[in-house]
């Protein structure tokens, strides 16, 4: 037997932990073929019972494939306490995926899996803590492109994993893009040599199998999956640009099919390869909003802003397009529609479901409510900037940004396929959390732009905080308005928005503690080079108020400080 130290199971050694260079750990299950893995190992959604196990078997010659899966206590995985047998086949594109029961709370687990004599790498999990308030660590993440760069901010997130310095991952969303190497991303993609494949856009079944397989590829997406449980839900681009319900607004009915059918594959393939738990029988399959306790401390709610419950996709393109004298009353037409009440972002049963377990994790005591949230909640409006860049910079401004920036004029909020796009959906949240007297802790992925905001509701009361995630390699604002003015404009048009970061690459540290919450915000120097450093750019804190509600965030430093090379 094969003995795994901690650092092959993090698999962030040289060799890492190889199927081809490894006996079977665990005895063989009944497989004579040849196989591998190739994907690596992931876990998930764990509970303070459960957990999810994932992996991926590629198998030499079609045909169901029996993997065996193992749980130990220890880093030699000496001690197994759980093991069993998944058949998996082309059905289900070779992925395993186990929701292993039985576990104690509060436990640290190992667990690999083998295919007659082929071993995956081995992995390590958490299950959550059934009491207490001990400090718990999130790396949050978001909007991994490809072709846009390496995946460095992973490979950090491992790195600080295999130091036990993170309790979990969340991954709020853009896990893959839907792009061909003709769109989003392509010209960068070609210069690195790191584009998409398949080659054309993601429609089919076969085609997101496929793109998922490629990103799971990266060694050091896989090492960051390694090293600790996962919370993931989806944006848009795990099915195609600004998706809502109904349809979305990279999807071309005419050449690409009905909306439905591609959703329903999109939906498939992100379950089969994610470590996520299926809905529950009775729901639609991309109802996938969930919660989670973690002991006395907090309760975590992964949302589904995308396919269930989103109103159609409204835009400023009619706006845009028309002659200035036309605009004002164009926008007052976008208006109505916009501050409709029966616009939705979550839909009536989602809504309702957040609002009851609101009270259930407020009336149990818990100090914090986090929302696992997509898309900007903050009320922003874009700041001006023919007034705040000088008349040089401004000129290098692109036509399309100005019109873009131009929308406060007008009275908008800034994005309306963000909360800014369903102001009475967003009053609703904000109506739940008083009623259940939370303390809301929104995290927020998308905009590939860092922010820390202070959250209001229309009667100017406060209703939370928020940390906007920037991205693993997607392009933010700085890249198009490539002017660091940019980063102090946007919070000074904004009494919500403390802190923006529109050129970083890196991912939010949240620490939950008892009395306050902490979000550190790390960036690596570069995307386009393995070669990089990380820092903290930025550090703030929100406090907890005796009598319920918090208080504001406090800005306890400003970068940079080096934490790694």
């Amino acid at each position: 037997m094969t003995r795994l130290t901690r650092r092959g199971a993090l698999g962030l050694g040289a060799a890492g932990f190889s199927a081809a260079a490894c006996t079977t750990l665990g005895g063989e299950a009944d497989y004579g073929g040849n196989a591998a893995f190739s994907h690596g190992v992931a876990s998930g959604d764990p509970t303070q019972t459960a957990v999810i196990l994932w992996t991926r078997v590629t198998p030499e010659a079609a045909g169901p494939v029996p993997v065996k899966w193992n749980v130990a206590r220890d880093a030699a995985m000496k001690d197994v306490v759980k093991t069993g047998v998944f058949i998996t086949g082309s059905e289900r594109d070779y992925t395993v995926k186990i929701d292993v029961d039985g576990l104690e709370a509060g436990q640290v687990y190992y667990y690999w899996f083998t295919a007659g004599k082929a071993s995956s790498p081995g992995g390590v999990t958490r299950t959550l803590p059934a009491t207490g308030m001990a400090d718990y660590r999130m790396a949050v993440v978001s909007c991994s492109n490809w072709p846009f760069g390496y995946f460095n901010v992973y490979r950090e997130i491992a790195k600080r994993g295999q130091s036990s310095v993170i309790d979990a991952v969340i991954h709020l969303g853009d896990y893959i893009y839907e792009y061909g190497v003709t769109g989003y991303g392509g010209v960068v993609g070609k210069e690195l040599g790191r584009n998409h494949a398949p080659e054309t856009e993601i429609v089919s079944l076969a085609d997101y199998r496929a793109r998922h397989a490629q990103y799971k590829s990266d060694p050091d997406l896989q090492a960051a999956h390694g090293v600790a449980p996962w919370f993931c839900t989806w944006d848009d681009h795990e099915s195609a640009n600004n998706s809502y319900r109904t349809g979305a607004e990279n999807h071309q009915p005419e050449t690409e099919g009905g909306w439905t059918e591609r959703k329903a594959q999109a939906v498939q393939a992100y379950l089969e390869w994610m470590p996520v738990r299926d809905p529950v029988p009775g729901r639609p399959r991309e109802a996938i909003w969930r919660k989670f306790d973690i002991g006395d401390l907090a309760t975590l709610f992964l949302l589904e802003s995308r396919l269930v419950g989103r109103g159609e996709d409204l835009t400023f393109d009619e706006m845009f397009m028309a002659p200035d004298a036309e605009r004002p009353a164009i926008a007052e037409r976008l208006k109505a529609k916009i501050n409709d009440p029966q616009r939705s972002m979550l839909g009536v049963e989602q809504e309702a479901w957040l609002a009851d377990a609101l009270k259930q994790s407020t009336a149990a005591g818990r100090k914090w409510q986090v929302l696992g949230n997509q898309v900007t909640m903050a009320k922003v409006r874009m700041p001006d900037l023919q007034s705040g860049l000088s008349a040089d910079k401004y000129a290098k401004v692109s036509q399309g940004s100005k019109r873009y920036y131009s929308t406060a004029r007008y009275g908008f909020e800034w994005n309306l396929d963000a909360w800014s796009g369903f102001p009475q959906a967003r009053e609703r949240l904000y109506a739940a959390a008083k009623a259940a007297n939370a303390r809301l802790v929104t995290l927020t992925g998308d905009t590939h732009t860092a922010w820390a905001n202070q959250l209001h509701d229309n009667s100017g009361q406060q209703r939370g905080v928020e940390f906007g995630c920037t991205s693993v390699t997607s392009p933010g604002a700085g890249d198009s308005v490539p002017f660091e003015e940019l980063n102090w404009l946007m919070p000074e048009a904004n009494n919500e928005v403390l802190y923006y970061n529109a050129f970083a690459k890196g991912f939010t540290l949240l620490t939950l503690k008892t009395d306050e919450v902490e979000a550190e915000f790390v960036k690596v120097s570069t995307v386009r080079s393995r070669n990089y450093f990380a820092s903290t750019d930025a550090k703030f804190i929100a406090r907890k108020n005796e009598v319920g509600g918090m208080g504001g965030l406090q800005k306890i430093m400003g970068g940079p400080l080096v934490t790694s090379g």
